[in-house]
């Protein structure tokens, strides 16, 4: 249930209430008791995250952070590898295709 801003017209008396989203708007101003109240379209209200789980370093174990940096490793060092025999593989394409070159 939303928390709504009421303010009284006739004495300017600003109050806040929780009530349904389905319920009727307050008329009547609990100082005064005039019928002047009205409620006030505020900014919204902010959420605040408080306690722990909500900040990075809680989302994940120790051994968690260690296990997916060892993967990352693993997969570093297979694709440099990777990326090499297809530095060597061009290479010696070049030489073959510059060797048949020479012969023609």
């Amino acid at each position: 249930m939303p928390t709504y801003d009421y303010k009284c017209d006739k004495c300017e008396h600003e109050w806040e209430l929780f009530q349904s989203i389905t319920a009727d708007a307050v008329k009547s101003c609990p100082e005064c008791k005039s019928r002047k109240a009205r409620r006030v379209i505020g900014p919204g209200a902010g959420i605040l995250f408080k306690g722990s789980g909500f900040y990075q370093t809680d989302y994940r174990s120790d051994s968690y952070k260690k296990g997916a940096a060892a993967d990352k490793k693993d997969q570093s060092s297979a694709t440099k590898s990777e990326s090499k025999s297809e530095s060597k593989s061009s290479d010696s394409g070049n030489k073959s295709s510059s060797a048949t070159k020479k012969t023609d």
